[in-house]
Formats: structure tokens, sequence, C-alpha cells
């Protein structure tokens, strides 16, 4: 009974050193074509996908990666709630264009599971998802 609870424990600790390292930015969205993409070219690689800005691209080492992403807040007054709750998983195919607005810009698809659209960029924190 004792080690279920020790068990129990170690399990609760590892999932706040998680959420405890969590980064936070901002996000906004793009929208279709998705392809050719700086990771991959012409590759489809569906629509839960995003673009790293220079914050995190890492010269491409984020390429291929995958990071969940989580909604925390509304970055202006339009949307004072745009977070719908839960967490989305993308992963990493493109680098943001020069003058992106945002840490990870997701696809619209992506984006829209964790927020409303209409916010536009929204506050966020991101984990590699392993």
């Amino acid at each position: 009974m004792a080690s279920l609870h020790v068990l129990m424990l170690v399990a609760m600790a590892m999932c706040l050193d998680s959420v405890a390292y969590a980064s936070q930015g901002t996000a906004t969205f793009y929208t279709p074509p998705y392809v050719p993409s700086a990771c991959n070219g012409f590759q489809n690689d569906g629509v839960m996908i995003a673009a790293a800005s220079y914050a995190i691209w890492n010269n491409g080492a984020v390429c291929n990666k995958y990071y969940r992403i989580k909604c925390t807040g509304a970055t202006n007054q339009g949307i004072p709630q745009p977070c719908k709750g839960g967490t989305v998983v993308v992963k990493i195919v493109d680098l943001c264009p020069s003058g992106c607005q945002g840490t990870i810009d997701l696809s619209k698809e992506a984006f829209s599971v964790i927020a409303n659209p209409d916010a536009g960029k929204i506050k966020v924190e991101y984990n590699p998802y392993v």
C-alpha cells in the first residue's frame, strides 16, 4: 500500500515538473496552402502543423519535432476569453516568415482547437512533445 502512495506521488511530481518547464510565448495562425514547407518541401504533413519563429527555430533543429500548445489567454481586448481549454499537438514543418507576429504560427485548424480564430493572436505555453 505504501509503495502505491509513493508511485502516485512520483507520477504527480512528474506532471508538475513538465508544467513547470513550459515555455511561454504567443501564437498566431496561417491558412493553406501549407506546402511547400521549409522542412519538408512539397510533402503533405496534414493540418496539425506549425511554423516556428526564430525564437525556437534553432537553424532548423526543430523540423519535424512535435510540440504541445496550450492557450493561456488573450493578447488584446477584442476577444477577452479566446481559449477553448485543452491542448493541441503540432508538428513543426516550417519557419515563420520575416515579421512573424508570434512565437509559433499554427495552422488555422490547430489554432481553432485551442482558441477562437477571431482572436488572431493568443498567449500560449508550449513544450516539446515526445
